[in-house]
């Protein structure tokens, strides 16, 4: 019996509300949608079955890279769904999985058919090597059930194709982890050298130089903070030492990982819904993966019950919502296709690194995580705000509406070779916040949640992210930043303009206060709020408390990522030299959410120090600039 769910057309078991009393899903559903899932994309195999060619726009790789990335990441779900199984194969498809290794490894780089393309430089080619890394895990779990029973020579050709990875330069960031998640591969089967241990050791110790602590890794040297902290950085290191039984390792991964999501598992909404931020979000369900890992391994904050509520629930988000087209593909979007929240690697087969997801695969069916009772998500108790000052994020998370809100006040995308002027902005990681009910506007629109200061008619862009501290106490916390207003096809900065940031929550409210300095005559200051539909359920609300002269609402016709057309509160006023501004903020879905201009019952502005009184207690929010300090009672 099958209970079909709405824009889905996979086909899976009943819901199970006895032991999954939120979700319905068990791990009979998990293995449900990783077959579903599977038996779509291997209707687009070539005929030796070593390329997926599923169809769509190609990424900027090419084709023939596309066609070896829809094999890899699909052989991910494989491997985690038979290994879990301890290798029951119902439906074949470590057969497919052998057959495509030989025929795609035979004449590597070959333009044929089904030859794989070869492992170079990112600089060159370098997705080949992302796929290399599914490849190798991929055969790290299955090895008795498909590479011990290759041939000799499938077994040697596979392995010179992967030592590509060990022999080419990654990308300056997770991508170290792909040659290291080989060459534990290759040792894992006897095949182990200096080369192996060299891309190991390589990997590690940039890890180390990575770690900013509080369970959170930089995706490279910058300050990029987001999924692929999950995904990548906490996942391959964790399921290789889990894999590998190494103990030191296991220690010093294992107890990140717990760390990590002891603030990470908040970032999920009471929809099931991730936070969506950062970039790759085609991945989706992926998000779920590092709690999974938790719990399949023991490092992990959360009840198996907990867990189990949350990745489940990510799960069924996506496939409620029509993650999967008519066809069973997953597509280039976030519900649906959604081409704001692509990059240019993205390609038909980007989406499958959702696979990484069924990692919870491996816990067997016996396993607390699928035999225990859902228990609430983090998200579905009290109300929490937490603050991370090591990325320099603030979590907000209201149980009345399920939502959960991030503060970014230290995430971004700018790599440090590039001068920040020249990089385009991102509205992934650029805006001031972000949540589990609605995405960044479109680059081409106004931006949401952004304080720009507008010069000559150009409105300025934040790029580099200077984190200033975050903390807070009980039922409130905060979180500061500065950055350099840029202007794109301009002058691209003005000499000593600066914007000081301090955000500062409690319940649902977001107190926005900004100091900006160094404003040229002429200029002027523009804050928005939260983009929604005129359909969605949320409320967005911006008011000004200080400094402010105008409001009005901007349109965003490109929409979101959760509707196709949006709207925006916009906040403005004149600036020159250094102004101080405070705003109110809130995204609810609370439908009796009082109005914002009676949350503040006043607000005292004295040079470079804020102080507001809440109405509904008394309390006093005091911010001070230069040095910023933050108080409240």
């Amino acid at each position: 019996m099958t209970d079909p769910h709405p824009n889905s057309p996979l086909e899976l078991p009943a819901d199970d509300r006895s032991t999954s009393p939120v979700t319905g899903y068990t791990r009979a559903h998990w293995e449900a949608a990783a077959d579903g899932l599977l038996k779509a994309a291997w209707q687009w195999a070539t005929p030796g079955s070593a390329l997926l060619d599923l169809p769509g726009r190609p990424s900027a790789s090419g084709v023939r890279s596309d066609g070896l990335e829809g094999y890899a990441r699909t052989f991910l779900a494989a491997a985690f769904r038979v290994a879990g199984a301890d290798g029951k194969d119902p439906h074949g498809w470590l057969d497919r999985y052998a057959d495509g290794l030989a025929a795609g490894t035979r004449t590597p780089g070959r333009d044929d058919a089904e030859s794989w393309p070869l492992i170079l430089d990112h600089t060159v080619f370098g997705q080949p090597m992302v796929e290399s890394a599914s490849v190798a895990i991929g055969l790290r779990l299955t090895r008795p059930w498909l590479w011990d029973r290759l041939d000799p020579a499938v077994q040697d050709r596979a392995e010179e194709w992967l030592r590509g990875a060990l022999r080419h330069t990654p990308a300056p960031n997770n991508w170290y982890l792909f040659p290291y998640s080989v060459a534990g591969f290759l040792e894992s089967v006897g095949r182990g050298d200096a080369e192996t241990a060299r891309a190991r050791e390589r990997a590690q110790d940039l890890m180390e130089s990575w770690y900013r602590g509080q369970g959170w890794y930089a995706d490279g040297d910058g300050r990029a903070f987001d999924h692929y902290n999950g995904w990548a950085l906490h996942l391959y290191p964790v399921l290789d030492a889990h894999l590998s039984g190494d103990a030191e390792l296991t220690a010093l991964y294992g107890a990140r990982l717990r760390e990590h999501l002891d603030g990470f598992a908040l970032l999920f909404g009471g929809d099931g819904a991730p936070i969506h931020f950062g970039r790759s979000l085609a991945y989706r369900f992926a998000a779920g993966s590092a709690v999974g890992l938790g719990a399949l391994t023991g490092h992990t904050p959360l009840t198996p019950g907990a867990s189990r509520r949350v990745i489940s629930g990510s799960l069924r988000y996506f496939l409620d919502r029509g993650a999967t087209g008519t066809d069973g593909l997953l597509s280039l979007g976030w519900h649906g296709p959604h081409e704001a929240t692509l990059q240019p690697y993205s390609g038909p087969a980007s989406p499958y690194w959702a696979s990484k997801a069924f990692v919870s695969l491996l816990a067997p069916a016996d396993h607390p995580l699928w035999t225990a009772t859902e228990e609430p998500a983090p998200s579905e108790g009290p109300d929490r705000v937490l603050a991370l000052p090591a990325p320099g994020l603030l979590v907000q998370s209201t149980r009345a509406d399920g939502i959960v809100r991030l503060h970014n006040h230290g995430s971004d995308h700018v790599r440090p070779h590039e001068g920040e002027s020249a990089v385009q902005d991102d509205p992934l990681y650029s805006r001031q916040a972000y949540s589990t009910v609605t995405g960044p506007t479109a680059r081409a629109n106004t931006a949401d949640n952004h304080l720009a200061v507008v010069v000559a008619g150009t409105r300025s862009g934040r790029r580099a992210i200077r984190p200033l501290g975050a903390g807070g106490g009980d039922g409130w916390g905060w979180a500061a930043s500065w950055h350099r207003p840029v202007f794109a096809g301009r002058a691209p900065m003005v000499p000593g303009l600066r914007v000081e940031s301090v955000t500062v929550v409690r319940g649902r409210y977001e107190l926005r206060v900004h100091r900006v300095l160094g404003a040229p005559h002429g200029a002027r200051v523009e804050q928005t709020g939260w983009a929604t539909g005129p359909e969605s359920a949320v409320t967005s609300a911006l008011h000004g408390l200080h400094g402010w002269e105008s409001r009005d609402e901007v349109r965003a016709p490109q929409g979101t990522a959760y509707t196709p057309w949006a709207v925006l509160p916009r906040l403005g006023a004149d600036a020159e030299g250094t102004v101080v501004l405070v705003a109110l903020a809130s995204l609810s879905a609370e439908p009796e959410a009082d109005a914002l201009d009676t949350v503040v019952s006043g607000v005292n502005v004295d040079g470079d120090t804020v102080e507001v009184c809440w109405a509904d207690d008394s309390a006093t929010t005091r911010i001070a600039f230069g040095p910023v300090t933050v108080t409240h009672g």
